[in-house]
């Protein structure tokens, strides 16, 4: 078999991030997170041998490596190969290969980049092995395997994004996830998103453990954000289904309020500053990606206030990543 190439979307969360960690949505009830693929990739790309040597690159980490046999890496403890050797437990291939990694989103950037490379993983392994996957096979698998090796819980929205391209609606109810593909004006949201990079990284799993030990505590505070977060997905997912465009920065607003009254972990300096920044540029709204703390910021705006916030944001050492929205189309 030849070489093969696999590259994946990251995300970013519009609404309902948070609801996707079980039991929270179970807790809840019926409700929704609501995400857009966007244009920051993974890519694995695996080459398989006629011997038992493997041959890794991961890029983003500096980490090359050869292995004489799987036995071998598995055996090893280096660091830069958590990810990569808990997919290796599962996918146990008896042929060795080279595989090379690597991701264009910044490091804890809350884009899902890690969840994203995971699902680049399974399918260039699914692909090699003739294991053929569905969508709920792809998210469960990768869920698994990262909570494995980050040893806490995962939620699901980052892998649905990774695997289904577009504007994605997540259903979670007492029968499991469900996810579709919505409608959008692709030209619209391109217009007015934007995103921005605070410089600090994130750590999406110790925020989404507290809100998970708050609700459990049945800690009211936590529970009623929670509530109100659902609440918010629930409006979003009707503009979606209606196209009222208008009124997503009213939501991307109320979305982020109700993210940091669920745990003051959520925000930090860098994110009230460019939120400061924003709107004094002329955003219309604001919105905290993935689990916060840092990582990246998602701005709406129209058009015209695109360069004025851009700068705006520059003179404070922020990154705006140049961002496209990804279809199944293109």
């Amino acid at each position: 078999m030849s070489k093969i190439i696999v590259k994946s979307p990251t995300r970013v969360d519009l609404a309902g991030g948070t609801l996707d960690c079980w039991p929270l949505n179970s807790i809840v009830g019926k409700c929704y997170t609501i995400n857009l693929s966007i244009s920051i990739y993974t890519e694995a790309v695996l080459e398989p041998k006629t011997t038992k040597e493997i041959f890794l690159d991961v890029s983003d980490l500096n980490y090359k490596k050869t292995f004489s046999n799987l036995d071998e890496l598995l055996a090893c403890k280096d660091p830069e190969l958590v990810l990569i050797a808990s997919h290796l437990k599962y996918w146990q291939p008896e042929m060795g290969f080279s595989l090379k990694t690597s991701s264009g989103s910044p490091v804890g950037g809350g884009l899902g980049g890690s969840s994203s490379l995971s699902v680049s993983i399974i399918k260039a392994f699914s692909q090699w092995l003739d294991r053929p996957m569905t969508g709920d096979e792809v998210v469960r698998l990768a869920s698994n395997v990262e909570a494995h090796f980050l040893n806490t819980p995962t939620g699901t929205q980052d892998y649905i994004g990774a695997f289904s391209h577009g504007l994605n609606l997540i259903t979670y109810d007492y029968s499991g996830t469900s996810f579709e593909l919505l409608k959008f004006d692709k030209q619209h949201f391109e217009d007015h998103l934007m995103v921005v990079y605070t410089g600090k990284s994130h750590h999406s799993g110790i925020n989404n453990w507290q809100v998970i030990k708050e609700v459990v505590e049945k800690d009211k505070k936590t529970l009623a954000a929670l509530h109100g977060i659902s609440t918010v997905s629930t409006k979003f997912k009707q503009i979606c289904l209606d196209q009222d465009w208008a009124k997503i920065p009213d939501l991307l607003n109320e979305e982020n309020d109700m993210r940091v009254r669920l745990s003051s972990g959520f925000t930090n300096p860098e994110i009230e500053d460019l939120k400061k920044i924003s709107f004094a540029n002329g955003a219309l709204g604001f919105k905290i990606c993935g689990a916060g703390g840092g990582g990246c910021v998602m701005i709406w705006s129209p058009k015209n206030s695109h360069e004025g916030i851009k700068q705006a944001c520059q003179e404070k050492n922020y990154q705006v990543l140049k961002v496209k929205l990804v279809t199944q189309q293109g």
